[in-house]
Protein backbone atom coordinates (compact mmCIF):
# COMPACT_ATOMS: atom_id res chain seq x y z
CA UNK A 1 0.00 0.00 0.00
CA UNK A 2 1.54 3.35 -0.62
CA UNK A 3 0.46 6.82 0.60
CA UNK A 4 2.02 10.17 -0.56
CA UNK A 5 3.93 10.96 3.43
CA UNK A 6 4.38 7.38 3.81
CA UNK A 7 7.27 5.13 3.53
CA UNK A 8 7.27 2.11 4.29
CA UNK A 9 10.94 -0.53 5.36
CA UNK A 10 11.17 -3.81 5.02
CA UNK A 11 9.75 -5.44 7.97
CA UNK A 12 12.57 -7.29 10.43
CA UNK A 13 12.34 -10.98 10.53
CA UNK A 14 9.23 -12.51 12.84
CA UNK A 15 10.12 -13.91 15.96
CA UNK A 16 8.77 -16.73 18.11
CA UNK A 17 6.02 -15.42 20.23
CA UNK A 18 6.38 -16.47 23.71
CA UNK A 19 3.32 -17.97 25.01
CA UNK A 20 4.56 -18.78 28.56
CA UNK A 21 5.51 -14.54 29.27
CA UNK A 22 2.24 -13.62 27.53
CA UNK A 23 0.21 -15.96 29.79
CA UNK A 24 1.98 -14.44 33.08
CA UNK A 25 1.40 -10.81 32.31
CA UNK A 26 -2.36 -11.80 31.48
CA UNK A 27 -2.27 -13.81 35.14
CA UNK A 28 -0.62 -10.33 36.86
CA UNK A 29 -2.87 -8.73 34.82
CA UNK A 30 -5.95 -10.60 36.28
CA UNK A 31 -4.43 -9.70 40.02
CA UNK A 32 -4.16 -6.72 39.79
CA UNK A 33 -7.75 -5.88 38.40
CA UNK A 34 -9.10 -8.14 40.57
CA UNK A 35 -7.57 -6.09 43.61
CA UNK A 36 -8.92 -2.80 41.84
CA UNK A 37 -12.51 -4.17 41.35
CA UNK A 38 -12.24 -5.13 44.68
CA UNK A 39 -12.90 -1.42 45.52
CA UNK A 40 -16.18 -0.58 44.14
CA UNK A 41 -17.13 -4.06 45.46
CA UNK A 42 -17.46 -3.07 49.01
CA UNK A 43 -19.19 0.54 48.64
CA UNK A 44 -22.35 -0.68 50.38
CA UNK A 45 -19.82 -1.60 53.28
CA UNK A 46 -17.68 1.83 53.25
CA UNK A 47 -20.78 3.73 52.49
CA UNK A 48 -22.94 1.62 55.97
CA UNK A 49 -19.40 2.27 58.05
CA UNK A 50 -18.51 6.08 57.34
CA UNK A 51 -22.70 7.14 56.84
CA UNK A 52 -21.41 8.53 53.33
CA UNK A 53 -23.50 10.11 50.84
CA UNK A 54 -23.96 9.17 47.37
CA UNK A 55 -22.22 12.28 46.36
CA UNK A 56 -19.19 11.49 48.50
CA UNK A 57 -19.18 7.47 47.20
CA UNK A 58 -19.17 9.85 43.76
CA UNK A 59 -16.02 11.17 44.92
CA UNK A 60 -14.49 8.00 46.09
CA UNK A 61 -14.43 7.17 42.13
CA UNK A 62 -13.55 10.23 40.66
CA UNK A 63 -10.45 9.93 43.13
CA UNK A 64 -9.48 6.56 42.18
CA UNK A 65 -10.42 6.96 38.76
CA UNK A 66 -8.05 10.28 38.47
CA UNK A 67 -5.08 8.38 39.76
CA UNK A 68 -5.99 5.42 37.70
CA UNK A 69 -6.05 7.56 34.45
CA UNK A 70 -4.38 10.94 34.43
CA UNK A 71 -0.71 9.36 34.92
CA UNK A 72 -0.57 6.67 32.65
CA UNK A 73 0.68 8.46 29.76
CA UNK A 74 3.19 10.21 31.79
CA UNK A 75 4.20 6.48 33.35
CA UNK A 76 4.55 5.50 29.84
CA UNK A 77 6.43 8.53 28.31
CA UNK A 78 8.81 7.95 31.11
CA UNK A 79 9.69 3.92 30.86
CA UNK A 80 9.47 4.82 26.96
CA UNK A 81 12.82 7.12 27.87
CA UNK A 82 14.49 4.98 30.55
CA UNK A 83 13.38 1.40 30.82
CA UNK A 84 12.42 -0.06 34.39
CA UNK A 85 12.39 -3.66 34.69
CA UNK A 86 10.57 -3.35 38.20
CA UNK A 87 7.95 -0.72 37.84
CA UNK A 88 5.53 -3.97 37.71
CA UNK A 89 6.23 -4.57 40.87
CA UNK A 90 6.79 -1.11 42.19
CA UNK A 91 2.96 -0.90 40.79
CA UNK A 92 1.94 -3.70 42.79
CA UNK A 93 3.45 -2.84 46.12
CA UNK A 94 1.50 0.52 45.72
CA UNK A 95 -2.18 -1.88 45.20
CA UNK A 96 -1.06 -3.53 48.06
CA UNK A 97 -0.32 -0.07 50.37
CA UNK A 98 -3.81 0.93 49.29
CA UNK A 99 -5.35 -1.91 50.24
CA UNK A 100 -3.81 -1.96 53.68
CA UNK A 101 -4.34 1.59 54.19
CA UNK A 102 -8.17 1.23 53.30
CA UNK A 103 -8.40 -2.43 55.64
CA UNK A 104 -7.73 0.24 58.99
CA UNK A 105 -9.66 3.32 57.25
CA UNK A 106 -10.81 5.22 60.11
CA UNK A 107 -12.26 8.69 58.65
CA UNK A 108 -13.30 9.59 54.64
CA UNK A 109 -10.07 11.33 54.41
CA UNK A 110 -8.28 7.90 54.51
CA UNK A 111 -10.35 6.07 52.25
CA UNK A 112 -9.83 8.57 49.61
CA UNK A 113 -6.09 8.67 50.34
CA UNK A 114 -6.25 4.65 49.88
CA UNK A 115 -8.01 4.95 46.81
CA UNK A 116 -5.76 7.21 45.28
CA UNK A 117 -2.97 5.02 46.34
CA UNK A 118 -4.50 2.13 44.41
CA UNK A 119 -5.06 4.00 41.65
CA UNK A 120 -1.69 5.10 41.25
CA UNK A 121 -0.92 1.56 41.00
CA UNK A 122 -2.88 0.47 38.27
CA UNK A 123 -1.40 3.85 36.40
CA UNK A 124 2.12 2.08 36.67
CA UNK A 125 1.02 -1.26 35.58
CA UNK A 126 -0.72 -0.69 32.85
CA UNK A 127 1.61 0.89 30.32
CA UNK A 128 4.29 -1.40 30.65
CA UNK A 129 2.18 -4.41 30.88
CA UNK A 130 1.21 -3.89 27.84
CA UNK A 131 4.86 -3.36 26.98
CA UNK A 132 5.70 -6.53 28.18
CA UNK A 133 3.05 -8.47 26.13
CA UNK A 134 4.08 -5.92 22.74
CA UNK A 135 7.73 -7.68 23.69
CA UNK A 136 6.36 -11.01 24.15
CA UNK A 137 4.41 -10.56 21.03
CA UNK A 138 6.66 -12.15 17.94
CA UNK A 139 4.96 -10.00 15.73
CA UNK A 140 1.35 -11.42 16.62
CA UNK A 141 0.69 -8.21 18.40
CA UNK A 142 -3.18 -8.27 18.09
CA UNK A 143 -3.21 -11.79 19.81
CA UNK A 144 -0.70 -10.62 22.63
CA UNK A 145 -3.07 -7.60 23.57
CA UNK A 146 -5.69 -10.02 23.19
CA UNK A 147 -4.61 -12.43 25.98
CA UNK A 148 -3.38 -9.67 28.03
CA UNK A 149 -6.57 -8.25 28.13
CA UNK A 150 -8.12 -11.28 29.11
CA UNK A 151 -6.15 -11.20 32.28
CA UNK A 152 -8.06 -8.14 33.01
CA UNK A 153 -11.14 -8.59 31.87
CA UNK A 154 -11.37 -11.85 34.29
CA UNK A 155 -10.02 -10.05 37.50
CA UNK A 156 -12.83 -7.39 37.07
CA UNK A 157 -15.13 -9.96 37.15
CA UNK A 158 -14.50 -12.04 39.92
CA UNK A 159 -13.01 -9.50 42.13
CA UNK A 160 -16.76 -8.57 43.22
CA UNK A 161 -17.28 -12.30 44.08
CA UNK A 162 -14.48 -12.64 45.65
CA UNK A 163 -15.17 -9.71 47.94
CA UNK A 164 -18.84 -10.85 48.35
CA UNK A 165 -17.15 -14.04 49.57
CA UNK A 166 -14.63 -13.12 51.22
CA UNK A 167 -15.76 -9.68 53.32
CA UNK A 168 -19.23 -9.78 52.54
CA UNK A 169 -20.65 -7.34 55.62
CA UNK A 170 -18.43 -8.71 57.87
CA UNK A 171 -15.68 -5.48 58.22
CA UNK A 172 -13.33 -3.78 55.93
CA UNK A 173 -10.35 -5.27 57.72
CA UNK A 174 -10.84 -8.50 55.88
CA UNK A 175 -9.29 -6.79 52.78
CA UNK A 176 -6.30 -7.82 54.48
CA UNK A 177 -7.01 -11.52 52.99
CA UNK A 178 -6.44 -9.48 49.51
CA UNK A 179 -3.32 -8.57 50.19
CA UNK A 180 -1.79 -12.25 49.88
CA UNK A 181 -2.75 -12.51 46.53
CA UNK A 182 -0.97 -9.00 46.10
CA UNK A 183 2.05 -10.27 47.37
CA UNK A 184 2.20 -13.16 44.85
CA UNK A 185 1.22 -10.69 42.57
CA UNK A 186 4.57 -9.30 43.04
CA UNK A 187 6.49 -12.36 43.23
CA UNK A 188 5.16 -13.18 39.69
CA UNK A 189 6.05 -9.42 38.84
CA UNK A 190 9.42 -9.72 40.22
CA UNK A 191 10.40 -12.64 37.85
CA UNK A 192 8.84 -10.99 34.72
CA UNK A 193 11.26 -7.33 35.50
CA UNK A 194 14.18 -10.41 35.55
CA UNK A 195 13.06 -11.61 31.83
CA UNK A 196 12.28 -8.02 30.73
CA UNK A 197 16.36 -6.67 32.12
CA UNK A 198 17.66 -9.56 30.51
CA UNK A 199 16.06 -9.01 27.00
CA UNK A 200 15.23 -5.41 26.66
CA UNK A 201 18.18 -4.80 24.79
CA UNK A 202 18.39 -7.65 21.95
CA UNK A 203 14.89 -7.39 21.53
CA UNK A 204 14.76 -3.61 21.20
CA UNK A 205 17.32 -4.20 18.72
CA UNK A 206 15.99 -7.00 16.85
CA UNK A 207 12.44 -4.78 16.44
CA UNK A 208 14.20 -1.53 15.30
CA UNK A 209 13.25 -2.58 11.78
CA UNK A 210 9.76 -2.56 12.71
CA UNK A 211 10.08 0.61 14.70
CA UNK A 212 10.99 2.04 11.59
CA UNK A 213 8.43 0.36 9.04
CA UNK A 214 5.82 2.99 8.73
CA UNK A 215 6.45 7.09 9.05
CA UNK A 216 3.28 9.52 8.77
CA UNK A 217 3.70 13.03 8.94
CA UNK A 218 3.30 14.70 12.27
CA UNK A 219 -0.27 16.21 11.02
CA UNK A 220 -1.92 12.70 10.00
CA UNK A 221 -0.10 11.32 13.27
CA UNK A 222 -1.84 13.35 15.16
CA UNK A 223 -5.23 14.00 13.38
CA UNK A 224 -5.17 9.77 13.56
CA UNK A 225 -4.65 9.72 17.05
CA UNK A 226 -7.42 11.70 17.80
CA UNK A 227 -10.17 9.50 15.72
CA UNK A 228 -8.82 6.43 17.60
CA UNK A 229 -9.56 8.62 21.07
CA UNK A 230 -12.78 9.21 19.60
CA UNK A 231 -13.51 5.89 18.81
CA UNK A 232 -12.43 4.90 22.84
CA UNK A 233 -14.69 7.60 23.88
CA UNK A 234 -17.84 5.96 21.89
CA UNK A 235 -16.44 2.01 23.27
CA UNK A 236 -15.92 3.11 26.66
CA UNK A 237 -19.30 5.39 27.05
CA UNK A 238 -21.58 2.93 25.96
CA UNK A 239 -19.67 -0.24 27.86
CA UNK A 240 -20.43 2.43 31.10
CA UNK A 241 -23.75 1.94 30.28
CA UNK A 242 -23.98 -1.74 30.12
CA UNK A 243 -21.64 -2.45 32.80
CA UNK A 244 -23.05 0.11 35.19
CA UNK A 245 -26.92 0.80 34.49
CA UNK A 246 -27.80 -2.56 32.37
CA UNK A 247 -28.85 -4.37 35.37
CA UNK A 248 -31.20 -1.01 36.63
CA UNK A 249 -32.26 -1.19 33.18
CA UNK A 250 -33.77 -4.78 32.88
CA UNK A 251 -35.35 -4.08 36.35
CA UNK A 252 -37.22 -1.25 35.18
CA UNK A 253 -38.38 -2.09 31.98
CA UNK A 254 -38.83 -6.26 32.27
CA UNK A 255 -39.77 -5.89 36.27
CA UNK A 256 -36.74 -8.55 37.00
CA UNK A 257 -35.51 -9.41 40.18
CA UNK A 258 -31.97 -8.14 41.11
CA UNK A 259 -30.44 -11.68 41.06
CA UNK A 260 -32.37 -12.22 37.40
CA UNK A 261 -31.06 -8.86 36.09
CA UNK A 262 -27.66 -9.63 37.41
CA UNK A 263 -27.67 -12.69 35.51
CA UNK A 264 -28.37 -11.42 32.45
CA UNK A 265 -25.40 -9.05 32.95
CA UNK A 266 -23.01 -12.20 33.50
CA UNK A 267 -24.17 -13.46 29.91
CA UNK A 268 -23.22 -9.62 28.40
CA UNK A 269 -19.81 -9.57 30.37
CA UNK A 270 -19.21 -13.17 29.32
CA UNK A 271 -19.80 -12.17 25.59
CA UNK A 272 -17.56 -8.90 26.26
CA UNK A 273 -14.72 -11.74 27.86
CA UNK A 274 -15.24 -13.58 24.41
CA UNK A 275 -14.95 -10.02 22.16
CA UNK A 276 -11.72 -9.59 24.08
CA UNK A 277 -9.66 -12.82 22.94
CA UNK A 278 -11.28 -12.52 19.47
CA UNK A 279 -10.29 -8.97 18.63
CA UNK A 280 -6.68 -9.37 18.77
CA UNK A 281 -6.00 -12.43 16.59
CA UNK A 282 -8.63 -11.09 14.21
CA UNK A 283 -6.33 -8.04 13.64
CA UNK A 284 -3.29 -9.96 12.95
CA UNK A 285 -5.15 -11.43 10.70
CA UNK A 286 -7.49 -9.72 8.39
CA UNK A 287 -5.44 -5.77 9.61
CA UNK A 288 -6.52 -4.20 12.60
CA UNK A 289 -8.26 -1.18 10.32
CA UNK A 290 -11.13 -3.62 9.07
CA UNK A 291 -11.43 -4.74 13.05
CA UNK A 292 -11.92 -1.32 13.97
CA UNK A 293 -14.55 -0.88 11.28
CA UNK A 294 -16.58 -3.55 12.56
CA UNK A 295 -15.98 -3.28 16.26
CA UNK A 296 -17.30 0.12 16.64
CA UNK A 297 -19.63 0.54 13.95
CA UNK A 298 -20.80 -3.00 13.47
CA UNK A 299 -22.29 -2.75 17.28
CA UNK A 300 -24.47 -0.05 15.66
CA UNK A 301 -27.17 -2.10 14.57
CA UNK A 302 -27.64 -3.92 17.91
CA UNK A 303 -27.39 -0.93 19.91
CA UNK A 304 -29.95 1.07 18.00
CA UNK A 305 -32.64 -1.99 18.33
CA UNK A 306 -31.89 -3.29 21.97
CA UNK A 307 -34.12 -0.33 23.53
CA UNK A 308 -37.15 -1.40 21.20
CA UNK A 309 -37.19 -5.52 21.91
CA UNK A 310 -38.69 -8.23 24.30
CA UNK A 311 -36.44 -9.99 27.26
CA UNK A 312 -35.38 -12.67 24.84
CA UNK A 313 -34.12 -10.18 22.23
CA UNK A 314 -32.68 -8.07 24.62
CA UNK A 315 -30.56 -10.88 25.43
CA UNK A 316 -29.25 -11.73 22.01
CA UNK A 317 -28.57 -8.24 21.09
CA UNK A 318 -26.55 -7.82 24.25
CA UNK A 319 -24.38 -10.98 23.57
CA UNK A 320 -23.66 -9.32 19.96
CA UNK A 321 -23.10 -6.03 21.33
CA UNK A 322 -20.48 -7.29 23.88
CA UNK A 323 -18.76 -9.79 21.73
CA UNK A 324 -18.37 -7.08 19.11
CA UNK A 325 -17.68 -4.08 20.55
CA UNK A 326 -15.56 -5.63 23.11
CA UNK A 327 -12.81 -7.05 19.74
CA UNK A 328 -12.13 -3.14 19.85
CA UNK A 329 -9.51 -2.37 22.28
CA UNK A 330 -6.91 -4.50 21.19
CA UNK A 331 -7.08 -3.68 17.74
CA UNK A 332 -7.31 0.03 18.59
CA UNK A 333 -4.59 0.04 20.80
CA UNK A 334 -1.72 -1.89 18.48
CA UNK A 335 -2.80 0.02 15.66
CA UNK A 336 -1.80 3.17 17.51
CA UNK A 337 1.47 1.87 18.42
CA UNK A 338 2.00 1.32 14.92
CA UNK A 339 1.04 4.54 14.30
CA UNK A 340 3.27 6.14 16.73
CA UNK A 341 6.40 3.30 16.65
CA UNK A 342 8.73 2.80 19.55
CA UNK A 343 6.73 4.82 21.93
CA UNK A 344 4.51 1.88 23.41
CA UNK A 345 4.70 3.02 27.16
CA UNK A 346 3.44 6.58 26.33
CA UNK A 347 0.71 5.01 23.79
CA UNK A 348 -0.23 2.00 26.15
CA UNK A 349 -0.70 4.52 29.36
CA UNK A 350 -2.44 7.46 27.06
CA UNK A 351 -5.42 4.60 25.32
CA UNK A 352 -5.07 2.79 29.07
CA UNK A 353 -5.89 5.84 30.76
CA UNK A 354 -8.71 7.08 28.72
CA UNK A 355 -10.46 4.03 28.96
CA UNK A 356 -10.23 4.04 32.83
CA UNK A 357 -11.69 7.64 32.51
CA UNK A 358 -14.25 6.96 29.87
CA UNK A 359 -15.46 5.10 32.23
CA UNK A 360 -15.66 6.69 35.32
CA UNK A 361 -17.17 9.94 33.12
CA UNK A 362 -19.82 7.65 31.57
CA UNK A 363 -21.03 6.42 34.83
CA UNK A 364 -21.06 9.76 36.50
CA UNK A 365 -23.09 11.40 33.34
CA UNK A 366 -25.26 8.71 32.44
CA UNK A 367 -26.24 8.37 36.00
CA UNK A 368 -27.35 12.23 35.89
CA UNK A 369 -29.07 11.50 32.79
CA UNK A 370 -30.77 9.35 34.02
CA UNK A 371 -32.02 10.96 36.91
CA UNK A 372 -33.04 13.52 34.61
CA UNK A 373 -34.88 11.29 32.18
CA UNK A 374 -35.33 7.74 32.35
CA UNK A 375 -32.91 4.90 32.53
CA UNK A 376 -34.74 3.83 28.95
CA UNK A 377 -33.90 6.90 27.90
CA UNK A 378 -30.60 6.54 28.25
CA UNK A 379 -30.10 3.80 25.94
CA UNK A 380 -31.80 5.30 23.40
CA UNK A 381 -29.70 8.39 23.42
CA UNK A 382 -26.37 5.78 24.20
CA UNK A 383 -27.76 3.52 20.76
CA UNK A 384 -26.44 5.95 18.40
CA UNK A 385 -22.63 5.81 19.97
CA UNK A 386 -21.11 3.30 17.47
CA UNK A 387 -22.09 5.67 14.97
CA UNK A 388 -18.99 7.35 15.43
CA UNK A 389 -17.41 4.36 13.99
CA UNK A 390 -17.97 6.21 11.01
CA UNK A 391 -15.06 7.88 11.53
CA UNK A 392 -12.86 4.88 10.85
CA UNK A 393 -12.63 5.70 7.17
CA UNK A 394 -10.28 8.37 7.77
CA UNK A 395 -7.55 6.42 9.29
CA UNK A 396 -4.54 5.81 6.71
CA UNK A 397 -3.61 2.02 5.84
CA UNK A 398 -0.16 1.70 7.93
CA UNK A 399 -0.52 -1.99 7.89
CA UNK A 400 -0.09 -5.18 5.00
CA UNK A 401 -3.19 -7.63 5.48
CA UNK A 402 -1.00 -10.78 6.91
CA UNK A 403 -2.23 -13.97 5.30
CA UNK A 404 -1.40 -17.65 7.04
Amino acid sequence: MKDSNMAIAQEAPPQKTLYAILLTISFAHMVNDTLQAVIPAIYPLIKSNFGLSFTQIGLVTFTYQIAASILQPFVGFYTDKKSRPYSLAVGMTFTLTGLVLMAFAMHFAMVLIAVGVVGIGSSIFHPEASRIAHLASGGKKGLAQSIFQLGGNTGSAIGPLLAALIIGSTGQVRLLWFTLLAIVGIVVLVRIGNWYKLHHTSKAKTQKAMYERVTLSRSKIIFSLCILLLLIFSKYFYLSSMTSYYTFYLIDKFHLTVKESQFYLFIFLAAVAAGTVLGGPLGDRFGRKYIIWISILGAAPFTLLLPYVNLPVTCILSVFIGLIIASAFSAILVYAQELVPGKVGTISGLFFGLAFGMGGLGSAVLGKLADMTSITYVYKVCAFLPLLGIFTAFLPNIEKKIRR
